[in-house]
């Protein structure tokens, strides 16, 4: 282990990839349909950490002009799997690109309407 000016340098964290669910609210500019009160997105992203992931989700979708309400984390890949989760091949393809960008994917984007509309 090497020294830094400010004592020893910490070992790196390995980055993991989490499933979120993210509700978003209306703003200007969000690029949902007209007549959506919001929406749900499925996000795969990758972090240290799970709180990491839910950082980066959010500062990435501010950018993208949404607004993020709520975020609800259902863990790893193998977090999923051992709660019995069923993941497909494509979803794993997903969750890897996620991870070899280092980056958030948004898989699924369901809009929600009020009941009356």
């Amino acid at each position: 282990m090497s020294e830094t000016p400010d004592g020893p340098e910490k070992p790196k964290r390995p980055q993991k990839v989490y499933t979120l669910l993210v509700e978003v609210g209306r703003c200007a500019n969000d690029g949902l349909p007209k007549g959506a009160t919001g929406a749900g997105l499925l996000c795969y992203a990758s972090g240290v950490d799970e709180a990491e992931a839910v950082r980066e989700t959010v500062a990435i979708l501010k950018q993208a002009e949404l607004a993020p309400l709520d975020v609800t984390g259902y863990g790893t890949l193998e977090e999923r799997e051992k709660a019995g989760d069923e993941i497909g091949d494509e979803e794993k393809a997903l969750m890897d690109r996620a991870l070899a960008e280092n980056s958030v994917i948004v898989a699924q984007m369901t809009p929600f309407y009020d009941e009356k509309g």
